[in-house]
């Protein structure tokens, strides 16, 4: 007979099977999805789930993120265009969120390369797991928080506060996971108010995963995972983040893309601000250059302009993504905390831009 170790250590090579669940039977565990489970020093991922990692990650209080995606059997992806693929219904899109146990977070950031295989669930703060289903009627959002060996479904709020060793100092942390309704005010950017998946789409997906040569599209392409695919040659793409070899206005116009273009873009719901500020080949003005507020409050910080060329400490641009307090910062939702080499980046790229503001 076998012994106990030798079976546990099967078990733990076990990978799960993945269970799709309807609307209004939606499970308290995580572990009830078979997407992602905890097994004593390493977490497993379900049957045919695939890590994927994004060009330029979304700021979230310098939380570290796991990223995967799972489809039905024999379901395919459509690529319309390079800002959006339709995923068939039964798709789990899952996103983890975890802190280093010690040292360092925005080190542990810049050294993490998204491989489960190495991270250890006792090691690390695991903190939520966000599930993000496509069903019959739409893309639906649940925030699973971790204790112990497993996550459960949340209504939303304060979990708990923690210190965060940052940038050579301590930064206190309230972590607050967001209620379906917080996630559609990020992910339902369109005018139908639809939720979308916001990693999905070239300019972010167009890399390799932890380390490989290949492009993580050709494999989801290759695995039968995405269809209509053009070829790779012109395919846009945001600035590898973690990298940094790229040009500051590369970068800043990244992380703009990444954390503010989702809202601010013309197709958004919130348009009327004018201030677009996705990737796109839009004129300096729209972007912000000696462009007043419609309305921002406080969140203006006394600036006129939300960029004035040349003067990053004289724009709203910059001051907003400074700030902390929830009527000053943007993004609004998702930090508490500040991004200071992002910070530093886009100030940068303004004052490197040209013109002046009368």
């Amino acid at each position: 007979m076998a012994s106990a170790a030798v079976l546990f250590a099967l078990g733990a090579c076990t990978q799960p099977e993945v269970r799709f669940h309807a609307p209004g039977d939606y499970p308290d565990r995580l572990s009830a999805w078979g997407v992602l489970q905890a097994r004593g020093d390493r977490l497993v991922l379900g049957r045919d789930v695939t890590p994927y990692d994004v060009n330029t990650p979304l700021f979230m209080d310098h939380a570290l993120k796991l990223r995967t995606i799972w489809m039905p059997t024999g379901a395919t992806g459509a690529f319309r265009d390079h800002a959006r693929y339709e995923l068939p219904v039964g798709t789990v899109l899952s996103k983890t969120f975890f802190y280093p146990g010690s040292g360092d977070v925005a080190q542990a950031v810049r050294g993490w390369d998204g491989d489960v295989a190495g991270l250890d669930p006792g090691a690390v703060r695991l903190v939520e797991t966000r599930l993000l289903v496509r069903q019959d009627s739409g893309w639906e959002a649940l925030p699973y928080v971790w204790r112990g060996d497993d996550a459960h479904l949340s209504v939303g709020g304060a979990i708990e506060r923690f210190d965060l060793a940052v940038d050579g100092g301590t930064a206190p942390l309230d972590y607050v996971v967001p209620t379906r309704n917080e996630c559609a005010s990020c992910h339902a950017t369109d005018a139908a108010r639809e939720l979308l998946p916001l990693g999905i789409r070239t300019r972010q997906l167009n890399r390799g995963y932890h380390g490989a040569d290949a492009n993580q599209l050709d494999a989801w392409r290759d695995r039968g995972l995405m269809s209509g695919l053009p070829h790779p040659s012109g395919w846009p793409r945001n600035a590898d983040w973690l990298v940094g070899e790229a040009t500051t206005e590369h970068l800043a116009r990244s992380y703009l893309d990444a954390n503010c273009g989702h809202c601010h873009n013309p197709e958004s719901v919130i348009d009327t601000t004018g201030l677009w500020l996705d990737y796109q080949a839009h004129p300096l003005r729209r972007m912000g250059a000696c462009k007043p507020p419609i309305a921002a409050g406080r969140g203006t910080g006394g600036r006129p302009y939300s960029i004035v060329p040349g003067q990053p400490d004289a724009s709203i641009l910059t001051f907003r993504m400074a700030a902390t307090h929830p009527s000053e910062r943007m993004p609004e939702l998702g930090r508490t905390l500040v991004d200071r080499r992002a910070v530093d980046i886009v100030a940068r790229w303004v004052a490197s831009l040209p013109g002046t503001c009368s």
